[in-house]
């Protein structure tokens, strides 16, 4: 008896492994049609016939591609939620041996296990919290947005409330097994505003930050001031990048000097665990700036797509006429592909309203990866034959659903 494969979305390796084989046969198949090649010959005198030919089987092949990417990502949720936990008690294992080796000489201490049940506590909640939403990332899950990627400001805020939790976790356990008096009595006042109001702070303000971040995003979505595409599964390194995958100076500089801080704020709860960790009041207003920049350019970056013009495309040595039937038109703007929109399946879900028609935007590769048509400031597209002669408006609508503004041209006869 045979054995039936598992279906690729079922097994993390298997969908991965066809996502890689329909990228590598769509990378191929655009080349291929790139250089000229595998054109049928009913189509070779036809340059427009062509193009559309060509539009059509890329855009085929690409939808292929989005589709094995969305089979693997569950697949690649599932497997970062097992890689998760893993790292999750990995880290605790690290802290047993950091605890064991600094112990030696000096002895083990009431806040030497009251760190690593602290440390173990939290494990335990977050393995909780990854076997519960083990389809949706796992311990991650918290931290994915709507639009399917790791948020930064929701990475950044985790970051503290898990160092916070950790540090009233560790004094709590230091204070439930000590007996003396005068240490207890200390660690009440460890527990203080006075020493916690640093900690307090930043952790208030990266939460601030982002649940006002995503509010600000899906509010400036809904009224059309700016552009989201949904990606096909999160990345590790989304906290660091724009939408496009290129890394973003607001999001790492907000990601970097937050990790510094948190890291400062671990060895202070390191040298005194009898208090919580206080971060200085300018590395807090360090923390501020930083956020006020991350927060500022969430809510300046994008928009819509705008046409500037709308011009005839004229061959060389053609004659200079109206714009009509047959010919090509050349749009030019600017926000026509959004951020993470330079697939091919997102770029052939780019679309132009010409009066009352909708007219697809044919894809023009190039030999050895990437499209001249659409691009974020031209699209080049055949006037329809289904328009009448006269004016008639223009308007561009982009793979996020995003409509321009209108732009008036007469058809001639």
């Amino acid at each position: 008896m045979s054995v039936q494969p598992a279906p690729p979305g079922d097994c993390p390796l298997g969908a991965r492994a066809a996502h890689r084989s329909a990228v590598r046969a769509f990378r191929a198949e655009r080349d291929r049609l790139a250089a000229g090649h595998g054109i049928p010959e009913a189509l070779a005198y036809s340059p427009e016939a062509t193009r559309q030919w060509i539009s059509d089987e890329l855009t085929a092949a690409a939808h292929t591609v989005a589709d094995r990417a969305r089979a693997a990502g569950p697949a690649w949720l599932r497997l970062r939620a097992q890689r998760t936990t893993v790292l999750l008690w990995s880290a605790v294992l690290a802290l047993l041996l950091g605890q064991a080796l600094t112990a030696i000489g000096a002895g083990w201490t009431l806040p030497r296990t009251a760190a690593l049940l602290a440390a173990t506590v939290l494990a335990a909640l977050l393995t909780c919290v990854a076997w519960l939403h083990r389809r949706k990332g796992g311990a991650l899950a918290p931290l994915i947005g709507a639009d399917n990627r790791v948020s930064t400001s929701r990475t950044v805020a985790a970051g503290w409330l898990l160092l916070a939790a950790y540090a009233v976790l560790t004094l709590a356990l230091t204070l439930a097994g000590t007996g003396d008096g005068e240490d207890r009595a200390a660690l009440r006042a460890g527990l203080g505003l006075p020493d916690g109001a640093g900690l307090l702070t930043v952790t208030a303000l990266t939460c601030a930050i982002a649940l006002w971040t995503g509010q600000a995003v899906a509010h400036r979505v809904r009224h059309f001031r700016t552009q989201k595409i949904r990606a096909h599964r999160p990345r590790a390194l989304d906290p660091l990048t724009d939408d496009s995958g290129t890394i973003s100076f607001t999001a790492a500089q907000y990601v970097l000097v937050n990790t510094a801080a948190v890291v400062f704020a671990a060895v202070q709860l390191a040298r005194d665990p009898y208090q919580l960790p206080s971060p200085p009041w300018a590395l807090v207003v360090l923390v501020a700036v930083s956020g006020l920049g991350y927060a500022a350019a969430k809510l300046t970056e994008g928009g819509r797509p705008v046409i500037q013009s709308v011009v005839r495309v004229r061959e060389p040595g053609g004659p200079h006429s109206a714009i009509r039937y047959g010919d090509e038109l050349e749009i030019r703007g600017s926000g026509f592909v959004p951020p993470g929109a330079e697939t091919a399946d997102q770029l052939a879900r780019t679309l132009v309203r010409i009066g009352d028609i909708l007219v697809p935007v044919p894809l023009v590769p190039v030999a050895g990866g990437g499209f001249t048509n659409p691009s974020d400031t031209v699209l080049r597209l055949p006037v329809p034959a289904e328009l009448d002669p006269g004016p008639a408006d223009i308007q561009v609508i982009t793979a996020a659903g995003t409509e321009s503004g209108r732009y008036p041209i007469t058809v001639a006869d």
